[in-house]
Order: structure tokens, then sequence, then C-alpha cells
């Protein structure tokens, strides 16, 4: 009874490893390829109501290569701006996504998009705060003409107009 008992439960474990295997782990795939462009030191250039700030970025790829991180510094309307993101490709989704938090705010902004390898575009779409606090949609263009330029733009709502742009040169 010992060596039935013994083989039965010995059979069970055999049967039930696969099923408590831990699953693989995610690789970065060609739609990370997009982000690691970006990884490095940037200067950027910001406009945004008629005014200019100089500030920089630095992305890098992080958590298995399937994240960028980015840290960015400048001074926005005569006071210190930061802000951090977390951009990645969920394949779940098949989109890009991203979530931005700065100091101007308490609320992130959340964001899904594509990216058109034809012209080079990462288009994000989401919901954060607007000027008054209040959530408003979204829209983020990110253009890469080349490795060392990305010229951004942010629409609030409908507007066809950017509510602010920024040029990033990659720092030699």
């Amino acid at each position: 009874m010992k060596l039935f008992t013994t083989c039965a439960i010995a059979l069970s474990l055999a049967l039930a490893a696969p099923a408590l295997a831990q699953p693989p782990q995610p690789k970065p795939g060609p739609e990370h390829d997009v982000l690691k462009k970006m990884e490095g030191n940037w200067d950027l250039t910001m406009k945004c109501n008629g005014m200019e700030s100089k500030g920089s970025v630095a992305y890098k790829m992080d958590l298995g290569g399937l994240w960028l991180c980015g840290a960015l510094e400048c001074e926005l309307f005569g006071t210190k701006f930061t802000g951090k993101s977390l951009d990645s490709y969920d394949a779940a989704k098949k989109k890009y996504v991203g979530v931005w938090a700065d100091s101007m705010s308490t609320s992130p902004m959340v964001m899904e998009g594509t990216f058109d390898a034809a012209t080079k575009t990462l288009t994000m779409t989401g919901d954060g705060a607007g000027p008054d606090g209040k959530p408003t949609k979204h829209k983020a263009v990110s253009v890469m003409p080349d490795d060392d330029t990305i010229n951004f733009s942010m629409f609030m709502g409908d507007a066809k107009e950017p509510m602010f742009t920024i040029v990033y040169k990659r720092k030699k």
C-alpha cells in the first residue's frame, strides 16, 4: 500500500509540475527597438505660450530591456520643472503604453498608441490633468527624423495646434 501511495504522489507531482512552472520571462521584441533608439542623454528646447525653455532628459532601457525610463529637467515659467516617464510596448494590447508624472501635477498621465515606421512617428493618446486640474484628453506625437532628433508635440482635447513642443537633440 505504501508503494502504491508513494507512486501515486510521485505521478501527481510529475503531472502537476508543468502547471506549476513559472511562465517564460518576456523578452524585448522589435517594438522595443523603437524605444531603445531613444536611450541616452538629450538636450531639449521647449516652446510653450511663446516662451522658450532649455533643459535635458536622460533615457535608459530598464527592467529587462522592456521599459524606457526617462528623467527630464528644465526651467518652465521661471521655476524648476522635473518629470519622469515610463514607456514600453504591451504585447497583449499590441500598443505602446506610457505613464508620465511631473512636478506640476499630482495626477499621472496614462497613454497608449502606435508607431508608424514609414513616418517614424509615435502617436500616443490618453488622459491627464489639464491646466485647470480636471481630466483632459491628450495626444502626444513624437517624430524621429533621425537617430539624434526627436520632435515632440503635445495636444490637449481636440486642439489642432500643440499646447507645447519640444525638440530633443542627442548630446554628443
